[in-house]
């Protein structure tokens, strides 16, 4: 696949401050990227504002507006982890637009990294959490759907779980969403049994690593658990939370992921994305070192350019109990 990226210095103006989620996090992905010898090859897209009404397919008009008042009053804390700035309104919309702009790119055969700013996956539909004001991948999932793709699938490798997604499509059996992250950890969501409800029962799946795992980790989940479902899902678009968060340096992940891992990932993102397609998309989340997300950032970027990475060996012991949890969980509604 021919991947892009899609960015904006604008991102840096939502402004943070002294916090984990800095202001130059996406703009340090970008400096890396232009000393590599992708750069050349790499189309850069530059994003277009959502609009209001975007942002309500998702989210309440109460959320919405409490966080344009906040920015336009100056700024604020919305909770503990979640700052706004007086920008943070106008660059939020161009997070989540650079987010929609994924599809656009598709008609050009690109597979878009999306690297905006604030990230999304923690926003719940009434209110901001986790550095989160607005989930940018839900739009986008929302979006496909009205535009008439029928089934979706998100995969989320955040060290965090993404429960303002899995929330925002708890009950929706035309998203299939897809979580591997960091368990015990923030925000407390994402254990085996968290499988959907109504119509969407089976159509969340949860994969709780424990600490320090392994690239060979997540390559075995895809083998053993992702892949077989995704196949018989049937995913019309592959959408990627991508977290750099669970590489080995990161400042708030415990994981162990390195750059071959996430070679890994980007690969099978795209071999996934072959049922659909090719329409793939992977839209920035976490990552708090930013030499390191770089790194991981051009490995992802790697992987999906070339469709293949190579082995990363077998799983940990803790992760074949994992794996073997998970599949137990979700041999009631797929065929593993």
């Amino acid at each position: 696949m021919q991947p892009a990226i899609i960015w904006d210095p604008l991102y840096s103006e939502h402004d943070t401050g002294d916090h984990v989620e800095s202001p130059d996090r996406a703009a340090a992905i970008v400096a890396h990227l232009e000393q590599t010898d992708l750069w050349p090859h790499l189309p850069v897209i530059a994003p277009r504002p959502a609009t209001v009404d975007d942002l309500l397919t998702v989210h309440t008009a109460a959320h919405v507006e409490k966080v344009r008042e906040t920015a336009l009053s100056g700024g604020g804390w919305l909770d503990a982890d979640t700052f706004v700035s007086p920008r943070s309104f106008e660059v939020a919309l161009l997070a989540a637009g650079g987010t929609l702009d994924i599809a656009a790119a598709w008609k050009d055969g690109l597979a878009p990294f999306a690297l905006v700013r604030p990230p999304g996956h923690h926003a719940m539909p009434d209110h901001a959490m986790g550095f989160c004001l607005f989930d940018n991948i839900a739009i986008l999932a929302r979006r496909l759907l009205a535009d008439g793709l029928a089934r979706v699938l998100i995969l989320d490798w955040d060290v965090h779980h993404g429960n303002g997604t899995q929330a925002i499509f708890y009950d929706d059996p035309r998203v299939l969403f897809v979580s591997l992250h960091q368990w015990p950890f923030f925000p407390g969501t994402g254990w085996y049994s968290e499988v959907g409800s109504g119509d969407g029962e089976g159509f969340t799946v949860n994969v709780p690593f424990p600490p320090r795992s392994t690239d060979g980790d997540y390559a075995h989940a895809f083998i053993e658990l992702i892949d077989p479902i995704v196949a018989q899902f049937g995913p019309e678009a592959v959408l990627v939370s991508s977290g750099q968060d669970i590489q080995a340096d990161d400042l708030l992940g415990a994981m162990s992921v390195t750059e071959a891992g996430f070679a890994q990932l980007g690969a099978r993102a795209a071999t996934l994305a072959e049922q659909a397609d090719g329409r793939l998309g992977l839209v920035l989340e976490g990552g708090y070192n930013n030499a390191a997300s770089g790194r991981a950032v051009e490995a992802t970027l790697r992987g999906v350019a070339e469709g293949y990475a190579a082995p990363v060996g077998g799983p940990s012991a803790q992760g074949k109990v994992v794996i073997g949890k998970a599949i137990e969980t979700q041999r009631r509604y797929w065929g593993l």
